[in-house]
C-alpha cells in the first residue's frame, strides 16, 4: 500500500490534470487567457494584441471553435473577451450563443485583433494577450500550462507574476511518477478515493454517442460504426473500440460545444486514454472496481509519460495516451505488472515517431491508429511477446524506455516541429 502523503499527492495531482475541457485546448487556452485580459483590463477592449508559440499556433490554425462553425484564432479571442469566463478554465465558452458569436465576427472583420508569434521564448506553450481601451492597457500570460497564468498587470502595474520558476501549476512540485508507482497506486488505492475517474467515462462516451448521430470532420467514428463498415471489419469489440474513440475526436475537432475529459490538457489524450478501455470494459463485463482501476491505470500513465515529454512537442500525443489505455486494457485482461510493461514497450517500438502536424478533423485517423496498436501491443504482452532490449530504443528498464520516447518527442523532434509548422504556414 502507498502511504497515505503519496496518494493524497497523486489524486490531488489526477484532479488537476484530468478536467473537463470544451473545444481543443490550445485555441481555448488562448481564449482563456484573452478572457483573463479582458477582465482585467475592467471593459470590451478596442484592440487585442496576441502573442504566441508556435506550438499554440500550429495546434490552432485548423481545429472548429465550439459553437461557431468557424475555425482558427480569431473567432475564439473573440469570444474570450465578449462572452469568455475565466473561472470556467478550459470551458472559458461555455455560455457562447449565436447571437454571441455574431457579436464576435464583427470584433474580427473589424480587424481589432492582431496575432504573431511570440519572439526569444523557449516554452512550447506561451500565450500572451495585451488588451487596450480608453487609455488603459491589460496584459495576461499563460504559460507552461493551459490554464497556468504567469503574469497578469493592468496599466503597468504588475498584478500577479509568476514567471521564471520553471513549474507548470503555479509553484507547487509534483510526485514524480515511475511506472511501478503508477500501477501499484491504481491497484492498490482504496476504491472510494478513484470512483472520481468514471467522470471521464460519462463525458467521453456521451460525446462519442452524439457523434454517431451527426456529420463531424471526416466522420471516421460515423464510419466505422456503419451498417456497410461492419460487414468488412465485423461488429466486434475491437471495431468498436476504434469507432467510439475516433467518433469522439471528430466532434471535439470539428468544434461540438460538448465538454469531454482531458488529459494533461489535451481532450484527445483524455479520449484516447477513456474510450477504448471503456467499451473493452464494457464489452467483457467488467466489474466496476476493474473499470476504475482500468481508467486510473491509463490516465495516470498518461500524466506519467508527459511529466517528462511537456504539454506540447512534435510527437502525436496519441502516442502517450494509447500507450496508457493499452497498459489498462492488458490489465483487464489479467495481466500483471511484468505484462503491462511489456505492453508498454511494445508500443513505444510501435508508434513513436507519429507526428504531431496541429489539431485538426483528421487527428480522429491518428486515433484509430494508436487504439489498433494498443490492443495489439496488450494482446502481444498477455502471450508473453516483448520486445527486447536489443532492438530499437527500447530498454530492460521500464522507466528508461520512457525517457528514450520522451527525450525523442521533446528534444529530438524539434527540427521536425520547425519544419511542420513551416510547411504549414507555407501553404
Amino acid at each position: 500500500m502507498i502511504a497515505q502523503n503519496i496518494r493524497k499527492q497523486i489524486i490531488e495531482l489526477m484532479n488537476r490534470e484530468v478536467v473537463p475541457a470544451m473545444g481543443c485546448t490550445e485555441p481555448i487556452a488562448v481564449a482563456l487567457c484573452a478572457a483573463r485580459c479582458a477582465e482585467t483590463l475592467g471593459r470590451r477592449p478596442d484592440t487585442i494584441e496576441v502573442f504566441l508559440s508556435a506550438n499554440i499556433l500550429k495546434n490552432a490554425m485548423g481545429v472548429g471553435i465550439p459553437g461557431t462553425g468557424m475555425i482558427g484564432l480569431p473567432i475564439a479571442v473573440a469570444l474570450g473577451v465578449t462572452v469568455g469566463k475565466s473561472e470556467y478554465n478550459l470551458e472559458v465558452l461555455r455560455d457562447v450563443t449565436p447571437g454571441a458569436v455574431a457579436e464576435a465576427k464583427k470584433i474580427v472583420d473589424s480587424r481589432q485583433i492582431s496575432i504573431a508569434l511570440k519572439s526569444g521564448i523557449k516554452e512550447k506553450l506561451y500565450a500572451e494577450v495585451v488588451c487596450r481601451g480608453e487609455g488603459h492597457e491589460a496584459v495576461a500570460v499563460i504559460s507552461g500550462g493551459h490554464t497556468n497564468f504567469v503574469h497578469i498587470e493592468r496599466d503597468g502595474e504588475v498584478l500577479f507574476d509568476n514567471r521564471g520558476d520553471g513549474s507548470e501549476d503555479g509553484g507547487s512540485e509534483d510526485v514524480r511518477l515511475s511506472m511501478r508507482l503508477v500501477y501499484d497506486f491504481a491497484m492498490t488505492t482504496p476504491l472510494s478515493e478513484l470512483r472520481f475517474i468514471l467522470d471521464a467515462r460519462r463525458l467521453n462516451k456521451s460525446i462519442a454517442e452524439q457523434s454517431f448521430a451527426g456529420k463531424y470532420g471526416h466522420s471516421v467514428g460515423r464510419t466505422l460504426h456503419s451498417a456497410r463498415q461492419r460487414q468488412i471489419m465485423g461488429d466486434s469489440t475491437f471495431s468498436r473500440m476504434i469507432s467510439y474513440t475516433t467518433a469522439a475526436c471528430d466532434a471535439r475537432m470539428a468544434g461540438a460545444p460538448i465538454a469531454v475529459m482531458s488529459n494533461s490538457g489535451s481532450g484527445n489524450q483524455g479520449i484516447a486514454a477513456t474510450l477504448p478501455v471503456v467499451v473493452y470494459a464494457e464489452e467483457t463485463f467488467a466489474s466496476e472496481e476493474q473499470t476504475v482501476r482500468a481508467l486510473v491505470l491509463s490516465h495516470l500513465t498518461v500524466i506519467y509519460i508527459k511529466q517528462s515529454l511537456g504539454r506540447l512537442s512534435a510527437l502525436c500525443g496519441c502516442v502517450v495516451a494509447a500507450t496508457g489505455s493499452a497498459c489498462a486494457l492488458c490489465y483487464l485482461m489479467g495481466g500483471d505488472y511484468d505484462r503491462i510493461v511489456a505492453t508498454a514497450k511494445n508500443m513505444v517500438a510501435n508508434l513513436t515517431g507519429m507526428i504531431c502536424d496541429g489539431a485538426k478533423p483528421s487527428c480522429s485517423m491518428k486515433l484509430s491508429s494508436g487504439v489498433s496498436t494498443a490492443m495489439i501491443s496488450a494482446m502481444m504482452a498477455m502471450e508473453g511477446h516483448c520486445v527486447t532490449p536489443v532492438e530499437g530504443i527500447i530498454d530492460e528498464d521500464i522507466d528508461k524506455t520512457i525517457g528514450n520516447l520522451t527525450r525523442i518527442g521533446r528534444d529530438g523532434m524539434n527540427d521536425t516541429d520547425r519544419l511542420i509548422l513551416e510547411i504549414m504556414t507555407d501553404k
